[in-house]
């Protein structure tokens, strides 16, 4: 600094004085991002980044590059909670998506999906709902099945999903809702080799143990979880390429209607935990958290919506440069608010 100094003018050149001032805003906005909730961060990207599609870290704990949104309406889907802009993910996310929902239709006669969320533009962690569904791989689908009219957008806000529970019997299937259908949706998701789960409720699983009589090879991947009765949820493994990205451990053999099921329906997954003696002030992820390469993802620029709709029209661009340090990467291009959340064209139907 003392050499500076003496090198320098006694008057700041403006293009200097500029710098200076930048380079001082940077390192304000590095010292917010140290504490600010990576939540909050990644919550307030309304597009994803310019890059080609790449996972980061595990699904609880990373980022997505190169998202792209499936189209709000589809032959056989429709995207439900738009103002919560959380319909993307990985391409091969997408591309599952959209297949299940035509095989679902043409197989076994499913009227179509309606879809929960499956990532935010650049993933991460998201302010309310989720733990995972973080790096783009994840995607919740309800068990109620798609009317045959196009919901409208307040329609899409309000209707509640079909819990699939008898709400007077724990943990017991209500028969008035569930039918056969329900049994062949949630198996024929399993059945893609890409599938590594489905999340569905202990009661769900315990229904198809009881009473799949098909082929069972994929019934293991069906795993009891908190919840999951109005949905279940589909995740599927890191796509080639994605070195930065982390699979879960591979499903333990069987058909899982075992003791790790029986356990469920004990009291010990229910019992309420014991209240500290002194409140536990809560710890919330921040950026310094997440792999490395989320910094990147998160303050690279933005894909235009274009670039971002996945459909016929949908090029691969180019990767993030290794050495992406500019002060631009680091800023990051102007982007559209959040109320304006972009709405692509509905795909043609696939052949």
């Amino acid at each position: 600094m003392a050499s500076f100094r003496r090198a320098a003018p006694r008057r700041c050149s403006s293009a200097l004085l500029a710098l200076v001032i930048g380079a001082g805003l940077l390192s304000a906005d590095a010292r917010a991002a140290d504490t600010t909730p990576a939540k909050a961060l990644f919550g307030a990207k309304a597009l994803p980044v310019q890059s080609a599609p790449t996972s980061y870290g595990f699904y609880s704990k990373g980022c997505l590059a190169g998202g792209v949104a499936i189209p709000t309406d589809g032959p056989t889907w429709q995207a439900m909670r738009l103002s919560r802009n959380r319909r993307w993910g990985h391409p091969e996310m997408i591309a599952l998506i959209e297949r299940l929902s035509h095989d679902a239709a043409d197989k076994i006669g499913w009227p179509g999906l309606l879809l929960g969320d499956i990532s935010q533009p650049r993933g991460g962690p998201m302010l309310s709902g989720h733990a995972s569904h973080q790096i783009g791989l994840d995607a919740d689908i309800w068990l109620t099945p798609m009317p045959k009219r196009t919901l409208s957008y307040e329609e899409r806000e309000t209707i509640s999903a079909t819990s699939m529970l008898d709400k007077s019997k724990f943990l017991t299937i209500d028969r008035s809702v569930w039918t056969p259908a329900h049994a062949r949706l949630i198996m024929l998701a399993a059945s893609y080799p890409e599938v590594e789960r489905v999340f569905v409720n202990p009661a769900i699983k315990k229904k198809l143990c009881d009473t799949w009589r098909g082929d069972r090879s994929a019934l293991g991947k069906v795993r009891p979880i908190y919840g999951h009765d109005y949905h279940f949820h589909v995740r599927i493994k890191c796509p080639a390429g994605s070195a930065g990205c982390k699979d879960q451990a591979a499903v333990p053999a069987g058909d899982g209607c075992d003791k790790s099921l029986a356990w469920w329906f004990t009291d010990e997954p229910w019992a309420k935990p014991k209240t500290p003696k002194k409140p536990v002030k809560p710890k919330f992820a921040t950026l310094a958290d997440l792999p490395k390469a989320c910094a990147v993802v998160l303050n690279g620029p933005a894909a235009s919506e274009q670039q971002a709709t996945y459909g016929t029209a949908y090029t691969q661009p180019a990767a993030i440069p290794a050495a992406a340090t500019s002060v631009e990467a680091v800023i990051g291009a102007a982007e559209t608010p959040l109320a304006d959340v972009p709405v692509p064209s509905p795909r043609p139907a696939l052949q």
